[in-house]
């Protein structure tokens, strides 16, 4: 017997749903194809279901017809980009996550009392390009506490920082010290505005690993938030797999082991999810529960154009 234990919270959060649905309601109403700068969420099965329906995902704008409906995708994009799609005469569906573009007004907040701007990310990340690119100042990438050190800054008294979305308050905090401790003067937003998603599941894989022998998180490689939680799972000294579906399941991960705690990303459908119970089936039989968790009701506002698609 296999016993198994869900997070709560797990799997899609409001921007993602938002975005999501931006894209179906997009193909209902003005028909497919509809253009896709980047993946509109990192996880594969969600793009792939996507694509068969009629959306395409491209890298660049040039790839998109003249005239084409077009999406941005929830990680966001930079002000050029959104420049250049005005230029190529691009019909826009902007699908920027509510919670990246309050970043993105908090960075050009920053900018207007002219200081220079630490960004705290991953550097490559679709998020964090973007939001270097919506910001009008001299931006600084921070990806540990031993970059602190070598940041040059032309001003200490004039610095502020933001963080990527897929960062949790636990995540940062060590990395807002130390920019405090060298740069007493720094400002930021508050530990409230971090993404309530990342830090609800992040603290569910922390709850989790004190209850299971296992820990599976159901997820793309390509996601940040995903690939996070795993680690955390490592961290606490519990066995940690990533997986994108079922399919990936091994059985040697399961010698010796009782329970099992799942969770998934916050771009991983809850379908992923029961096919994994499924596949976990093969092996043994299965007992479920569900942890108690934070309950999320967050919704985010579609764009206007699709109030009534």
């Amino acid at each position: 017997m296999i016993r198994v234990v869900l997070a709560q919270p797990r799997g899609f959060c409001a921007g993602v749903e938002r975005a999501i649905e931006i894209v179906e309601r997009a193909l209902k109403k003005y028909g497919p194809p509809i253009y896709v700068r980047h993946e509109i969420v990192h996880n594969r099965h969600v793009v792939e279901d996507l694509r068969t329906r009629g959306a395409v995902f491209v890298d660049e704008l040039d790839e998109i017809p003249p005239g084409a409906m077009t999406v941005f995708s929830a990680h966001g994009v930079a002000k050029r980009v959104e420049e250049m799609a005005a230029e190529r005469g691009l019909p826009v569906i902007d699908a920027t996550c509510p919670l990246v573009a309050k970043v993105h007004n908090e960075g050009r907040r920053y900018a207007r009392q002219n200081r220079e701007i630490v960004l705290i990310g991953h550097a490559g990340h679709a998020e964090v390009e973007g939001t270097i690119g919506q910001v009008p100042a001299k931006v600084h990438l921070v990806q540990t506490v031993e970059d602190v050190p070598a940041l040059q800054v032309a001003d200490p008294d004039k610095l502020a920082y933001i963080t990527q979305t897929t960062l949790s308050v636990d995540d940062t905090r060590g990395i807002i010290a130390a920019l405090k401790e060298r740069f007493p003067t720094i400002v930021g937003p508050d530990v409230r505005d971090i993404c309530y998603a990342t830090q609800n599941r992040q603290s569910a894989v922390r709850d989790l690993a004190g209850q299971v022998d296992m820990i599976l998180v159901v997820g793309s490689r390509n996601s940040s938030n995903s690939n996070r939680l795993r680690e955390i799972g490592e961290e606490l000294g519990k066995p940690a797999y990533l997986i994108d579906d079922a399919e990936a399941l091994r059985p040697e991960w399961f010698v010796g082991v009782e329970s099992v705690g799942l969770t998934a990303g916050a771009s991983a459908p809850e379908l992923l999810v029961r096919g994994v119970i499924d596949g976990l089936r093969r092996f043994d039989e299965v007992e479920i529960s569900t942890m108690a968790g934070v309950a999320e009701d967050v919704q985010f506002r579609l764009p206007l154009q699709l109030v009534d698609a």
